[in-house]
């Protein structure tokens, strides 16, 4: 059952979102907006801003935006069906009656049977932890790790029997079917004579829950020291899909929110040792390696983070894969390195949670760390060694978003590497400017990590003025913004103005992938306004002049890369490639100097 689209669309329409922020926030109107210090960050000045006209709101320090929906959902941690409820209440709208979707209705009912079943067995387990001398073992377990009593209730730890059938025939007393029990990934089917057969069996359980604290997934630590596998987990179901969750967030996601960063482990103990001597933001990644759905799920918290993987060889790789990805989402980045190769749950138990804030407070600005690693067993004295560090290290520079950052992490890069050659210098700058390997190849990844002031202007002018987007959006080409940041939202326009539609938040939201890095820019771009100009053809120039810019740095960046190209020709003695480059060179900058005086706004790009 779900409510009518019509009611939802009439529910927008209708509810105020400054009077509903208004019951979360203190505002003050500045201008045609209200504005406010946010309430999902810490901060003096206030960067919160609601739009009534637009009816979203935006922060424009933590980028968190959307609807009137997003806020209630964000502050309340409510699902959608519960914010509707919610703001109907506060808008005085009776709510309708659900519709039937039975396609929707199946899923949702084969989500809340799971939730359900894991909810019984979780139950279970965790009565035969506390009671049941099978599990003494698991109690010892516990014990030997100094996980106390309160920890092990809070995180809702259980063990299950070490037999076939018992989870099988519990449930199934508790009224689930033999499909249901099949489909919650409780069990494990036999291909040879198919045979169900309890998948956990004695084993100590550790549930995963998702950020509203239901059990989703379970994974499971072998006690017999004859059992090949230490830990088995849950399969995919339709509540639980790996990589899409992180441990612990559920009790943590508050604090991670109140101190503005978010230590990363790896393993539940990682996590729950730190947890019992006082450190609360702590999230784990599940003991596999992080990913862009886990670094997205992060980012609605906080936007900086410690990584504390294990020390040894594969926690060292694990961590720089993890600074990769985060970097890529803009997160700032430090990494604790325990000594002795001690992962945090081994040095807490030995040295306790005092000495660990207090290494936590010398953790590595994540270029050093990488650094560090790059030149382990490696002679810089050696050219072979010293160019295997040089681009093991330049990927994680290259990965940086903010233009100025990146280059103070590459001077600190190439001080440290000892390359004092300014030639090559520059050549490897190219490079990671570019995107280009050190070989001259291209890594795949879009061209410009972060929209430009270009991009947002001309964005905001089509989305603020209908006469522009008639104007403009005929002269766009697909070259023109294809490998931006914002090609989503410049095909959502496009497609909405053929469609004859309105680009509002909700038509253009409809069209972006949710994957898609536009859904944190859309509100922003919304919520701001346009350039002020007397008349509608200084609007239009200004557009033009955005165009101008978007191409001149197009044409500025395929000269960089050139450049780079031209270098590994000469030193190759490549005459014919030399002289190729070189004409497309003095191409490029005709074409540099034509778009010049239409790019007036040229300072615009950072």
């Amino acid at each position: 059952m779900r409510y009518p689209q019509t009611f939802i669309d009439d529910l927008r329409r209708q509810a105020d979102i400054v009077r509903v922020v208004q019951d979360y926030v203190a505002l003050k109107k500045k201008g045609s907006n209200w504005m406010a210090c946010c309430p999902f960050h810490k901060e003096k000045t206030p960067s919160f801003s609601v739009s009534p006209s637009k009816e979203i709101f935006y922060c424009f320090g933590c980028h968190k935006g959307g609807s009137v929906f997003n806020f209630v959902m964000e502050m309340e941690r409510v699902s959608f069906p519960e914010a509707v409820k919610i703001i109907a209440e506060k808008s005085g709208m009776p709510l309708p009656k659900l519709q039937e979707d039975p396609r929707f209705e199946a899923r949702q009912n084969e989500r809340d049977e799971i939730i359900q079943l894991n909810t019984w067995a979780l139950e279970w387990w965790q009565e035969h932890l506390e009671e049941s001398s099978e599990a003494g073992f698991a109690r010892q377990y516990l014990e030997q790790r100094q996980i106390e009593l309160e920890t092990q209730k809070l995180f809702r730890l259980g063990y299950c029997p070490d037999s076939w059938d018992a989870l099988t025939f519990f449930l199934k007393r508790k009224g689930a079917s033999q499909a249901q029990i099949e489909r919650s990934g409780l069990v494990v089917k036999r291909e040879e004579d198919g045979r169900i057969y309890d998948r956990f069996r004695g084993r100590l359980i550790f549930p995963v829950m998702d950020v509203q604290g239901r059990p989703i997934a379970f994974g499971a630590r072998a006690l017999n020291p004859d059992d090949t596998a230490k830990y088995i987990n849950s399969p995919e179901t339709a509540v639980y899909v790996k990589g899409r969750n992180l441990f612990g967030l559920n009790l943590t996601r508050d604090e991670i929110r109140r101190q503005e960063y978010a230590i990363l482990v790896e393993g539940y103990l990682d996590l729950m040792i730190p947890y019992q001597q006082g450190i609360r933001n702590v999230v784990a990644s599940l003991g596999t390696a992080l990913t862009l759905e886990q670094v997205k799920l992060l980012g609605r918290f906080a936007r900086k983070v410690l990584v504390n993987y294990d020390g040894d060889r594969a926690g060292v790789q694990a961590a720089k894969r993890a600074i990769e990805i985060l970097l890529a989402e803009d997160f700032e980045v430090k990494v604790l390195v325990l000594p002795g190769n001690l992962d945090p749950d081994e040095f807490i138990r030995k040295f306790g949670g005092i000495e660990y804030q207090r290494r936590r407070g010398e953790a590595l600005p994540h270029i050093q760390f990488v650094i560090d690693q790059a030149v382990r067993d490696r002679k810089l004295s050696n050219p072979a060694e010293k160019e295997a560090a040089i681009n093991e290290v330049l990927p994680y520079v290259r990965a940086v978003r903010s233009k100025l950052q990146k280059r103070e992490y590459f001077e600190i890069a190439m001080d440290t590497l000892r390359v004092g050659d300014q030639g090559l210098r520059r050549e490897l700058w190219y490079s990671v400017r570019s995107g280009l390997a050190a070989g001259g190849s291209f890594e795949p990844r879009r061209v410009f990590d972060k929209p430009t002031v270009a991009e947002e202007r001309l964005l905001e002018l089509l989305f603020a003025d209908k006469h522009v987007r008639q104007v403009i959006l005929p002269r766009l080409s697909p070259e023109d913004y294809e490998e931006l940041p914002t090609t989503d939202l410049f095909r959502a326009i496009i497609s909405l103005d053929a469609a004859g539609t309105e680009p509002t938040f909700e038509s253009v939201n409809a069209l972006i992938p949710a994957e898609s890095q536009a859904t944190e820019l859309l509100p922003m771009l919304l919520i701001s306004e346009a350039p002020e100009a007397v008349e509608v053809d200084e609007r239009l120039l200004f557009a033009e002049r955005c165009i101008s810019t978007l191409r001149l740095m197009k044409v500025c960046r395929r000269i960089d890369e050139v450049k780079a190209e031209l270098a590994d020709a000469q030193r190759a003695n490549d005459e014919q490639e030399v002289a190729k480059l070189a004409n497309e060179q003095i191409e490029l900058e005709r074409l540099k100097i034509a778009l010049l005086p239409s790019a007036e706004v040229l300072q615009m790009v950072s």
